[in-house]
């Protein structure tokens, strides 16, 4: 499969797990939700794994230096979750958003100095403000329903924090995965997840929420973690055997994916400002996957 393939069906993936948690989590918290899909996503990382011929058998051979850097990508995903859900616990939806988002940008970055990723450059650097601009279009801001609270401008560095793991979590990826198959890297990188995120709901006192969640949002949420799972491993595939800078510009379509659907499942209509921050990603992405 090419990897210019996998990237967007990657966020094929991505952009419906949105759509599918929604479902899932009208009554179920959210961090307890988490923890839930990515139980379904490390069996269906494994499960992928054992089927593949070279997968799992080979785990015995990867270097130290691989183990290391994967556990450090998911370390970085696990810190950047909980940043996240600590800069929205004190900030506006609104203003965290926007700055998280950032992390596909710092990723590419990252990429063009560490791994000399500057074929057609200019495009890319171009490509890469197109698809930020385009992102800030999407997230209107939304007037809140109660009175206006001093918040502590902590949010700020929370949320820098949640982008910066974000984009550290794919190029440590990019570096563990070398010499390793895919899909068992993946496999290895949701372990860790795994630990982080029940780590973030025991701290919170959530556990006993686990057990007494409803049936119908277990499955909307069992189907999330499916396809987080499908995207995920098509990601990693991806970027182990393409260009990350392209990789995670390809990976923001799933924004159009999740548009899309959500005006099929929810009535959600789409703003002007919204659709030309739409067309702006489609265009950023269709240079960078063109001219790569």
């Amino acid at each position: 499969m090419s990897w210019v393939v996998a990237a967007f069906a990657s966020a094929f993936f991505a952009g419906i797990t949105s759509i599918l948690a929604k479902c899932g989590i009208k009554q179920t918290d959210s961090d307890v939700a988490t923890a839930i899909r990515t139980c379904v996503v490390l069996v269906f990382a494994w499960a992928n794994g054992g089927y593949f011929p070279g997968s799992i058998g080979t785990i015995g051979s990867i270097e130290p230096r691989s183990w290391l850097f994967l556990i450090l990508s998911g370390l970085a995903t696990g810190a950047s979750w909980i940043c996240y859900f600590k800069a929205l616990s004190i900030g506006d939806v609104n203003k965290v958003v926007p700055v998280d988002k950032m992390s596909t940008v710092l990723a590419a970055l990252i990429a063009i100095v560490l791994f000399g990723e500057t074929s057609n450059l200019a495009v890319k650097l171009g490509g890469t403000a197109v698809i930020t601009l385009g992102t800030f279009l999407m997230i209107e801001k939304k007037q809140s329903a109660g009175p206006e609270q001093q918040q502590d401008r902590t949010w700020l560095a929370y949320a820098l924090g949640a982008a910066v793991f974000a984009a550290l979590a794919s190029v440590l990826a990019k570096v563990g995965i070398e010499g390793v198959e895919s899909n068992l890297a993946t496999a290895i990188r949701t372990c860790v997840v795994l630990v982080m995120a029940w780590a973030i709901v025991a701290a919170k006192g959530k556990m006993g929420q686990a057990v007494h969640i409803d049936r119908y949002e277990l499955v909307f949420l069992a189907a999330s973690g499916i396809a987080t799972g499908a995207s995920w491993l098509l990601y990693y595939y991806a970027i182990a055997a393409g260009q990350v800078s392209v990789v995670v510009q390809i990976d923001k379509l799933s924004i159009v994916v999740s548009v899309l659907f959500a005006r099929l499942a929810f009535n959600e209509k789409v703003s002007r400002r919204s659709a030309i921050g739409l067309a702006l990603i489609v265009l950023g992405t269709a240079a960078l996957a063109v001219w790569k």
